[in-house]
C-alpha cells in the first residue's frame, strides 16, 4: 500500500500501556529515537501489537511543528532533534526537510513561521508532534 504520509519511520514496540479505551505505545525507531503513539485499544488488538512487534510510525507533515529554542514545559511527547536540510517556500506555506538521527522528516509550516524562526539549511531544530497524531502500521 502506498500512502501520502511523508513521515514514515520503521521501529520496534518497546512498551504498551493500556487504558480503558486508549493505549500509549512506545516505539524505538531504527534511527535510535523513541516515539510515543496514542492509539485505541482496538487498534492495538487489531494490529496484534506486543513488545518486540515491528511497526512503521506515520506522522503527517502538517502535524509536525518546529522549534529553534528550548522545548521544556510542553506536554508534547515526541521531540526529535535535527538539522534543516532544505526549505521549499511557496506563497503561504513551506515544506521543511529535517535530518534526524538516521532518518529524515518533513514539516509543513507557514512561510511566516520559516521567516520568524530564521530557518535555513543547517539550522538546528527540534521537530515536535503529539502522540495522538502518530499512527502505527504493521506489515
Amino acid at each position: 500500500m502506498s500512502l501520502s504520509i511523508r513521515n514514515q519511520f520503521p521501529g520496534t514496540v518497546t512498551a504498551i500501556t493500556p487504558g480503558e479505551v486508549m493505549a500509549t505505545v512506545k516505539v524505538h525507531l531504527d534511527g535510535g529515537q523513541d516515539v510515543t503513539a496514542a492509539i485505541t485499544l482496538d487498534a492495538v488488538k487489531d494490529l496484534g501489537l506486543a513488545e518486540g512487534s515491528t511497526v512503521r510510525t506515520l506522522v503527517k507533515a502538517t502535524e509536525v511543528s518546529l522549534a529553534t529554542g528550548s522545548v521544556e514545559g510542553l506536554s508534547i511527547r515526541n521531540r526529535l532533534a535535527g538539522t534543516v536540510r532544505e526549505v521549499a517556500t511557496g506563497a503561504a506555506m513551506a515544506s521543511v526537510r529535517v535530518a534526524v538521527d538516521g532518518a529524515e522528516l518533513t514539516a509543513a509550516i507557514t512561510k511566516d513561521a520559516v521567516t520568524d524562526l530564521g530557518l535555513a539549511e543547517g539550522s538546528a531544530v527540534t521537530a515536535l508532534f503529539k502522540s495522538t497524531e502518530v499512527s502505527l502500521a504493521t506489515a
